[in-house]
């Protein structure tokens, strides 16, 4: 019944490779006119990752510079054609877009490529999929893994274009397999839905009941060093790891600012990236709901990356989407031991390194600081997570 084109090791079952060997993967991206000309380039390194951490090897990428993706699909005919001989040419086993596909775009070029095409909604999700460990992420993923399949179900069953009762016939015999596959997901997604609004409500009780401590949330672009940060502030001897989307349930734990006469609540959250599917934004609510209650949002970001700025942006966007009143944000760059002295000239910028502990006693101090002042100021009315279909 699902869609879905998972990116999973060999088993060596088939006898044609060792057992744990990656799939051979394809990268294909487009190069919008008018957009900066390493876009295109820094976009698909970041495919690249997402792929590798989800069990692929990258045997081959591609870019097509273009005013527009092709409605059909998505790269133009002839570069279809193209990439299909090269990933034959290179044994590829999936290829990978770097964006979102619509469900006739993945069928066509399935259909020229005579390979598996999986976009980067459903990367993520296998991503998501492969490290969610609580019950929690679990259900989130499943609603979200869900959300995204239900449109695209027609990919699956689009030869089935006939009922097997007559006209006007509903239910029953006269059902197609694509409205029977589609009654089975809404179902399913009532029911994850129903589970996640009970599993928000204990936490926010949770909340509550901790409501005498302020809570700081680490949050920002995946791989940023938020959990590396998190040990740091809340003297965790854990080494955290080094990888996109390490973390995907919410973790509290004591810190202390003011010379260990002030105790918080340091909470580590799932970060973000560029183009965040918005079903995972909305799946994802009860975890989301760490960075949109806290007291402070403590905003961290890669300032060794060459894309930093990108990533601030994208990080950004994805806090105001949540409703996170900037005066509740506070920006700490981190990874600074891999920059050259100076390097950092954004005003009153807070550099640090987690990894040495650079710069910490002021980022502590800072954190204190605006506590102070936030505490002493009305809670407003942001904070609110977006409306979602079936979540109140």
């Amino acid at each position: 019944m699902s869609a879905r084109r998972p990116i999973p090791t060999d088993n060596g079952s088939n006898g044609t490779r060792p057992p744990g060997a990656k799939r051979r993967a394809f990268l294909v991206g487009i190069a919008l006119s008018g957009r900066p000309a390493d876009e295109a380039e820094d976009h698909l390194n970041e495919l690249a990752a997402l792929a590798d951490t989800a069990g692929a090897e990258i045997v081959g990428r591609a870019i097509q510079a273009r005013k527009a993706p092709d409605p059909r699909l998505f790269v133009g005919p002839g570069k279809a054609a193209e990439i299909a001989d090269e990933a034959k040419r290179l044994g590829t086993e999936v290829v990978v877009f770097d964006e979102d596909l619509s469900g006739s775009q993945a069928k066509n070029l399935e259909e020229i490529l005579k390979l598996p095409v999986v976009d980067r909604s459903g990367l993520i999700l296998e991503i998501f999929e492969r490290r969610a460990r609580s019950r929690e992420a679990r259900t989130q993923v499943e609603l979200a893994r869900l959300r995204y399949e239900l449109p695209r179900l027609a990919r699956k069953w689009g030869h089935l274009s006939r009922q097997v009762g007559g006209i006007g016939v509903r239910g029953g015999e006269g059902e197609t397999q694509l409205e029977a596959d589609r009654r089975v997901l809404r179902r399913r997604i009532e029911k994850l839905e129903e589970e996640l609004v009970r599993i928000d409500r204990m936490r926010r009780q949770q909340r509550r009941g901790r409501a005498e401590l302020p809570v700081v949330a680490l949050a920002g672009y995946t791989n940023a060093g938020k959990s590396t940060l998190f040990n740091r502030l809340t003297r965790d001897q854990t080494v955290a790891e080094d990888r996109l989307f390490a973390t995907l349930d919410s973790r509290l734990r004591r810190g202390a600012l003011d010379g260990d006469t002030w105790p918080v609540l340091f909470a580590d959250t799932v970060g973000f990236i560029r183009k965040l599917p918005h079903h995972l934004v909305a799946s994802f609510r009860s975890t989301l709901g760490e960075v949109v209650e806290a007291d402070l949002v403590l905003h961290v970001v890669d300032r060794s990356h060459p894309g930093w700025e990108e990533q601030q942006s994208v990080a950004e966007e994805v806090l105001a989407a949540l409703d996170v009143d900037p005066e509740r944000v506070l920006v700490a760059y981190n990874k600074a031991d891999r920059l050259p002295p100076g390097e950092i000239v954004e005003p009153d910028a807070l550099a640090v390194s987690a990894l040495t502990g650079e710069g910490l006693d002021e980022l502590r101090s800072a954190i204190a600081d605006r506590l102070t002042r936030l505490r002493a100021l009305p809670r407003s009315a942001a904070g609110r997570l977006p409306t979602a279909p079936g979540i109140p």
